[in-house]
């Protein structure tokens, strides 16, 4: 079909970029998977059809990333970095590499950018995470004006590493040691919905819109999350309050293991609410019913 529009996505390997190109592709986009390597895209996109096309594509490389963009009608930047590791800096791919990908759009001639931030993101944080998730917004915009920005809760499903990781934990041990006194507000977003949100964007701009935000149908302490998960999955364990000091030294200790269990970035974002605005377009904008974390509980359960 030589009439289908290009939409190269980057991180398209990831927990949302996969969701990404199911759904662009169930839109009848041309979906290319951009990364430094290329997938095996059976083992990630189970049997859609067609399987989109893996190209070579490096967010630090400006010459790669043009080649990548050529005749594309949108670019989806959904590379997220949690953990830095050698040249792999929130610096480097949040703000200097986000900056590339609009750069490099605005100058091909790409009519749409999405860009994947966060709720939360803030150019003045003191956490070196956040900063730079809010700068890269900042810089994303001043290169490539009409960029949207989606910014989503703190996402859920089948193989998160949310929701399965407390479920885990749970069932594990009796007791489940907590952020502070959990206090917290949380408004998780099934990650499918915010893939939707994506593709919607990209299929039928909406005129005006730059940012959504992308939160859950409730919103909860964390405390109260933890509650939910563990009456879904039939648990009962007892809920320890840890102070945030305390958290934050684990992470520090634990920051170089291949898959560390906890990170200080994550230790910061949850002193922070995680709470969709009520000034900003949501999903609901775009006529998406958000599906609640209870369903996915017990689901998973």
């Amino acid at each position: 079909m030589p009439n289908r529009r290009v939409v190269i996505v980057l991180g398209g390997t990831g927990f949302l970029g996969r969701r990404v190109v199911r759904h662009l592709n169930a839109r009848d986009f041309a979906v290319r998977v951009a990364s430094r390597h290329r997938p095996r895209n059976g083992t990630l996109f189970g049997c859609i059809d067609p399987l989109p096309q893996s190209i070579a594509a490096d967010i630090c490389d400006e010459h790669s990333l043009s080649s990548a963009f050529d005749g594309a009608y949108g670019v989806v930047n959904a590379i997220s970095l949690y953990v830095e590791r050698g040249t792999d800096t929130f610096q480097d791919l949040h703000v200097n590499g986000a900056r590339r990908v609009a750069e490099v759009a605005s100058r091909v001639g790409v009519e749409r950018l999405i860009h994947v931030s966060g709720i939360g993101a803030d150019a003045n944080s003191t956490s070196p995470y956040i900063r730079c998730r809010g700068e890269g917004e900042q810089v994303v915009r001043g290169a490539f004006p009409g960029a949207v920005v989606i910014r989503p809760a703190v996402m859920f499903g089948p193989d998160d590493s949310f929701l399965n990781a407390i479920q885990v934990q749970m069932r594990r041990v009796p007791v489940f040691p907590m952020f502070s006194r959990g206090r917290t507000r949380l408004q998780p977003v099934d990650v499918e919905d915010v893939a939707e949100a994506i593709t919607l964007m990209m299929a039928q701009p909406r005129r005006g819109l730059t940012t959504l935000e992308c939160g859950g149908p409730r919103i909860y302490s964390y405390q109260s999350l933890l509650r939910t998960v563990a009456e879904e999955a039939g648990l009962t364990p007892v809920f320890l309050p840890i102070p945030f000091f305390v958290w934050q030294a684990l992470a520090w200790c634990v920051e170089f293991l291949p898959a560390p269990p906890i990170t200080r970035n994550q230790v910061d974002l949850m002193r922070i609410d995680n709470v969709a605005s009520s000034h900003l377009p949501g999903l609901d904008d775009l006529g998406i019913s958000p599906r609640s974390i209870e369903t996915r509980a017990r689901t998973a359960s």
